[in-house]
């Protein structure tokens, strides 16, 4: 027991001991709901790392008490994924609740593997629980996501931080005899990134040379340990989101030479090229944005080149994808326009819609004026005709802000024309 990482000794065994999600967990939330009424369906928890998708899925089982079978996408075939259904197939009882299929990493599945899957989770043969840190709109197959309720978990905040913190500090056999003084926190909890795990595996890495004497736990003693061993604290010794972060960033900055080093880093990691395509399509759109819409293009294009043809060929798409982007012009004002519009409707709620915009499609909405005075844009010269597009309460209102670069100028130019004072 003691010889177990801390995070390992402190997995959570209940829901009382068991940090964040209260959004899914807490009183009345929807999952709690469904583990006190024995009432589970299939489902696919999606969320970072460290955020207690697997503890959640054991406590599940546990209190439901089901029969728990686990499997991981990294190293399980078809062949796998049978010969668990099979073994639940053998201890279903009557009237006994289906077992519990837990398979982590879901999103690494293969369209076979997941089709496997299919006919146990639609006959209740099993309760499927997917975890998976990508987004499952893109990774599991329409037919297994149907089946199942996606819910989405979310980094721990700095409440949930520090109650784990002080339970650990409490309940941790080891950590019990040691006299730790925390005088500062804010290290800690910077370098975790709602990452429960990571917050526990950097404590452990701090204390582990405090025995025999008092323990004072700084912001340059976290800081100074990590540097000293930055493996410590993430998952394979491969810093995942830090890395992914530095990449984006280097894009980001126009600079491609660090781009393609940092890509160089997570090739060389084994990261899922999907992963890194995705978020070069992000990249594009968010950071070249409107600067240069082919950026998106070709993004997009090295996504599907990528499924097509994979690793190790695959290196050389994401490449060409990478310093394209990086050396690209950039432009935010796309991203901006859509939160700003965001806001605004939050702000204002559903405000109606002008009568000559709306649809007619039956006499009775032709009668009260719907769309009588909407003028067709390409009825008039140059396609464009001035018109109220906006609802009332909004009129003028600008929401997208051109960026200073030659191929926003342009539109901007095109605006002036057609509307005037309302772009100068």
């Amino acid at each position: 027991m003691v010889n177990q990482p801390l995070a390992e000794r402190l997995r959570p065994k209940s829901l009382e001991s068991y940090f964040g999600q209260d959004h899914l967990v807490g009183e009345n939330a929807i999952l709690r709901r469904m583990i006190e009424g024995n009432t589970l369906s299939s489902m696919i928890l999606w969320g970072p790392p460290g955020v207690g998708k697997t503890t959640l899925a054991q406590i599940i089982a546990q209190t439901l008490e089901r029969p728990f079978y686990t499997l991981s996408a990294i190293n399980s075939g078809v062949k796998d994924v049978r010969e668990a259904i099979d073994k639940a197939k053998k201890v279903q009882f009557f009237n006994r609740p289906n077992p519990i299929l837990f398979i982590d990493e879901i999103h690494r599945f293969s369209k076979s593997q997941q089709d496997s899957l299919l006919g146990a989770v639609e006959q209740g043969i099993v309760t499927l629980i997917g975890a998976t840190t990508e987004n499952p709109s893109f990774e599991v197959i329409t037919p297994l996501l149907s089946r199942c309720q996606v819910y989405v978990l979310k980094s721990l905040d700095v409440s949930d931080l520090e109650q784990l913190l002080n339970y650990a500090l409490k309940n941790d056999i080891v950590l019990q005899k040691l006299e730790i003084d925390i005088q500062e926190k804010e290290s800690l909890f910077r370098f975790s990134g709602g990452d429960a795990r990571k917050l526990l595996n950097i404590l452990e890495l701090v204390s582990a040379n405090a025995e025999g004497e008092k323990l004072i736990i700084t912001n340059e003693l976290v800081t100074k340990s990590l540097q000293q061993n930055p493996s410590a604290y993430d998952k394979n010794g491969e810093m995942h989101y830090d890395i992914i972060s530095a990449f984006i960033k280097s894009i980001r900055g126009s600079d491609p030479d660090a781009a393609i080093y940092w890509l160089a880093r997570m090739v060389e990691g084994g990261e899922d090229p999907k992963f890194i395509a995705r978020r070069l399509v992000i990249s594009a759109a968010e950071d070249i944005g409107l600067a240069n819409p082919n950026a998106l293009l070709l993004a997009n294009a090295g996504f599907d080149a990528i499924s097509k043809i994979g690793w190790p060929e695959g290196r050389i798409v994401l490449a060409e994808v990478c310093v394209y982007l990086a050396t690209s012009p950039k432009s935010n004002t796309a991203y901006n326009a859509i939160d700003t519009a965001l806001q605004k409707v939050r702000d204002t709620g559903n405000l109606p819609v002008p009568l000559h915009l709306r649809n007619a499609p039956t006499k009775l909405m032709k009668e009260l004026g719907y769309g009588k005075t909407y003028k067709y844009a390409h009825a008039y010269q140059g396609n464009f005709v001035n018109q109220q597009y906006l609802p009332d309460a909004l009129i003028n209102q600008k929401f997208w802000e051109p960026g200073k670069n030659q191929q926003e100028n342009t539109m901007l130019d095109r605006l002036k024309k057609w509307w005037g004072k309302r772009y100068e």
